[in-house]
């Protein structure tokens, strides 16, 4: 386990943490998801190719891939080297092709291939958890159920003291008892455009931070 993982934060006020979001949410007034897609089935893609790959890498990526399957029946019947072929720059691509062959025949064959509205049926695709189903259920049924936890959102609330927990599962439920619901839609934008931008891992860059008056309170 890594360092990060075991230490203890000191928590932080449902008021302060409050004003941390409302600070962030002002400073990054542009955030918003990083991956490009027009329909759900599209971030679906983005989603399973986002692993261990940068955004602007997958947003290259998913272009060429529907020009050559227009929907999502074409991209059930596709060959798996096809598939691999075209998503290799994003690296891991032999599973990631598995996952994405897989997700469409399971949404032709299991929702008439209509990319499932729920949070249920959308963990049953290849490669999409609870995290990248908060996301499409956000971004393209304006369904906000939970708060998509991923590495920048795990190491920010860690940092600020929102959570001590080690598994997105638990930051997640953290976070949804510090906030109200208004406020979680918000949370994975803001987040990651701040641990991007300001908040790196490795080298934080803490005298530009617009909160950092109230997270170092947990220095």
């Amino acid at each position: 386990m890594k360092k990060d993982e075991t230490k203890k934060y000191k928590k932080i006020t449902k008021e302060n943490a409050i004003k941390i979001v409302e600070i962030l949410d002002k400073y990054y007034s542009d955030a918003k998801c990083g991956l490009d897609y027009t329909r759900p089935i599209e971030l679906v893609v983005a989603l399973i190719l986002a692993a261990q790959c940068t955004d602007a890498r997958v947003n290259t990526i998913t272009p060429i891939l529907f020009s050559k399957y227009s929907n999502v029946y074409e991209l059930a019947n596709a060959k798996i080297e096809d598939i691999q072929k075209i998503i290799k720059p994003c690296g891991f691509y032999v599973n990631k092709a598995n996952s994405i062959l897989e997700s469409a025949k399971i949404i032709v064959n299991n929702f008439d291939g209509q990319v499932p509205d729920n949070m249920n049926d959308l963990t049953t695709l290849k490669g999409i958890g609870r995290k990248s189903a908060n996301i499409i259920l956000q971004e393209c049924f304006n369904n906000t159920v939970g708060i998509a936890v991923d590495t920048h959102v795990t190491r920010i609330s860690r940092k600020i003291g929102l959570s001590n927990s080690n598994t997105p599962e638990k930051i997640e439920q953290d976070l949804m008892k510090k906030f109200d619901k208004k406020y979680w839609c918000k949370i994975n934008h803001i987040f990651v455009y701040h641990g991007r931008a300001i908040c790196i891992a490795r080298r934080p860059n803490c005298d530009e931070c617009p909160i950092s008056s109230i997270c170092s309170k947990n220095e």
